[in-house]
């Protein structure tokens, strides 16, 4: 299998890029930072699509891609099968599943198998290898070149872990080592303390015990129970007789409250009664002034004070008679005197014709006035008796109204509690004035049936406790039955999965491990130039290799970059098996840590005896570049 041709739309940092690759060595340059690592993995994304899940990172890979700003999210691959087929991929990052063309530029992507959680398993089908076994065999990337001790360690573990089970991620020993430490931990043997299955069987055995001796408290809950019936029943009566008395004083209360209504309605009716009296009095005492004042005005003239008058005027004239007869003698003086009388006489009638008159006016003004407030008080009381009229229906349409309310609460209180009580006679023995001793006295009542019933349920508590421990401490055996079968049964499951366990571990180790350490040898052999012949499996050292002098030793002891030529020809080894297609072999800055002597031994190894497979060598130097060049090897240099 070959990529032909790769076309990147926007991903990552990678915008219009378009790539093509020859089937020998190709050479990816670009200084770091410069997209040779998002490279890679649009490579891997286009076969098997992009995780938009964090799997522990702290981003998903498809969040790390895709382009800032830009709607677009894809490209396309091309790529040939070894029987010639050739295929395109073009890929939405957006969306799950790819367009897969053929040579024909049909589509045929319903072809293949889907998978909801995977998408269209195209690749799978075409050459066996997942993405699992793509990224750990087929891609050499450049984290797996480590540089401390600790990590130079690891690296060794995965190289005998990948020699011992297939897969470098996982170790025999580990493995096994946790399967044992789960077995004690989760399960626990006759000889362990304070495991699971130690301390069910201790708990079976207590409740055992527990059981035997709760079972004696059987027979007194019958007797508990009749004795709380007994209180609970009066308790009912007494709590309804309550309720009733309460909903009798909001009624009493009620009626109370209406009849005060009455009673002030009745009080407003005295008090316009009253003030009709004092009406009529008031009305009395004007028609008694104006009487008086007619009979004043009966009285004409008051003819006293004139009669006085005309006597002194009279003494007058007597005294200027005999005065001008004896002394003055003129007659003219005479004369005046006599038409003096009449003068006064004429004047007294005009005066008190005159004045007579104004009194009269006078007279007639204030009777009028007096019958004005006559009438005005008249009118008073009709208006006030007309009320006194209307307030004595209100007040006999509210007394019914009341009557009625009051008996027909009550009979919705007799209706509610029929047969719980004798509504009767507590009427009859109740008032709004001795309701509240009544109810109080009740509540007493009340209150002493609460108190044995709380002690008779204490009792029975203390009763239904130990029978409800005596039920929860079965189901309890039952359950610690079950989970002490389910233990068994993990146990033997857990010592059956270590039996496979086993048997898959002698199997690789009998017949895989032997064929890819007789294939590394013979890589390390030649990539090393002869300096490592014999790479092996030991059970207590791990990974050993033997050296120019015939002494086996533990890969730890050797270089970082022999360890990484151990790990590359393990890869190497391991990838003609991997599928029935020849995989490419990716190398992401592989050679970080090869001296020129290593450096020409893999390029030449790579040439010679990986000849059918694609070579895509991602590197940030000169160095693959300028030793090909001058090893003559043909190569293909792309710049990015």
């Amino acid at each position: 299998m070959k990529i032909k041709k790769i076309k990147i739309n926007n991903y990552g940092k990678l915008e219009n890029k378009e790539i093509n690759l020859k089937n020998n060595i190709n050479i990816i340059f670009g200084k770091n930072e410069s997209g040779k690592s998002t490279l890679l993995n649009y490579i891997k994304n286009i076969f098997y699509g992009i995780s938009k899940n964090k799997n522990g990172k702290e981003i998903s890979d498809y969040e790390k891609y895709k382009p800032w700003g830009k709607n677009d999210y894809s490209g396309k691959l091309k790529y040939e099968l070894d029987n010639g087929q050739e295929f395109e991929i073009f890929r939405n990052f957006n969306k799950k599943n790819p367009e897969i063309f053929n040579s024909n530029l049909e589509e045929i992507s319903d072809k293949f198998d889907f998978v909801k959680k995977d998408g269209i398993q195209f690749f799978y089908e075409q050459t066996g290898v997942d993405e699992t076994m793509f990224t750990s065999t087929v891609v050499s990337m450049q984290e797996e070149v480590k540089l401390d001790k600790q990590e130079q360690s690891m690296l060794v573990q995965k190289l005998a872990n990948l020699a011992g089970t297939g897969d470098d991620s996982i170790s025999y020993k580990k493995v096994l080592d946790k399967l044992n430490k789960m077995q004690i931990e989760e399960i626990g043997s006759e000889r362990s303390q304070n495991r699971p299955i130690n301390i069910i069987n201790d708990k079976i055995k207590k409740i055992e015990v527990v059981i035997k001796e709760l079972e004696t408290y059987q027979k007194d809950k019958e007797l508990t129970n009749a004795r709380k019936l007994i209180y609970a029943n009066q308790i009912s009566n007494l709590e309804n007789e309550i309720s009733i008395l309460n909903e009798l004083k909001i009624i009493l209360l009620r009626k109370q409250n209406n009849e005060e209504k009455i009673n002030i309605k009745n009080n407003i009716k005295k008090e316009k009664n009253n003030k009709i009296k004092e009406l009529n009095f008031e009305k009395n005492n004007l028609i008694e002034k104006n009487k008086t004042k007619k009979e004043k005005n009966n009285n004409k003239i008051n003819f006293r004070k004139y009669i006085f008058i005309l006597i002194i005027i009279f003494i007058i004239n007597i005294l200027i008679y005999f005065l001008n007869n004896n002394i003055l003698k003129n007659n003219i003086i005479n004369i005046l005197n006599y038409i003096l009388i009449p003068i006064y006489l004429i004047l007294i009638i005009f005066i008190e014709i005159k004045n007579n008159k104004k009194i009269k006016n006078k007279i007639n003004k204030e009777n009028d006035e007096i019958k004005n407030e006559i009438n005005l008080i008249e009118k008073q009381i009709e208006l006030i008796e007309e009320e006194i009229k209307n307030q004595n229906k209100e007040i006999e349409k509210e007394q019914i109204d009341s009557d009625n309310e009051v008996e027909k609460e009550i009979d919705n209180l007799k209706l509610k509690y029929n047969g719980k009580i004798n509504i009767e006679e507590l009427l009859d023995k109740i008032n709004v004035n001795n309701i509240d001793k009544i109810t109080y006295e009740t509540q007493e009542k009340l209150n002493k049936n609460k108190v044995e019933l709380q002690t008779i349920k204490y009792e029975e508590n203390n009763i239904s406790e130990k029978l409800e421990n005596l039920a929860c401490l079965k189901e309890e055996y039952d359950k610690l039955t079950e989970d002490r079968e389910e233990l068994i049964k993990r146990n033997e499951e857990i010592n059956l999965t270590k039996e496979f366990l086993n048997r898959a571990y002698l199997n690789m180790k009998n017949s895989i491990t032997p064929k890819f350490t007789e294939n590394m040898s013979r890589n390390i052999a030649k990539i090393s130039n002869n300096k490592y012949n014999k790479v092996g499996i030991n059970d207590e050292k791990g990974l050993i290799i033997e050296n120019e002098y015939g002494e086996y030793i533990s890969a730890e002891r050797l270089s970082i970059g022999t360890i990484d030529q151990l790990y590359l020809s393990l890869r190497l080894s391991m990838i003609d098996d991997l599928s029935n297609e020849k995989m490419p072999i990716i190398l992401d800055e592989a050679f970080a840590y090869y001296d020129d002597n290593r450096m020409e031994n893999i390029l030449n190894f790579l040439n010679d005896s990986m000849n059918n497979h694609q070579v895509i060598i991602f590197t940030c130097t000169k160095r693959e570049q300028e030793t090909l060049d001058r090893l003559n090897i043909e190569y293909n240099f792309i710049e990015i």
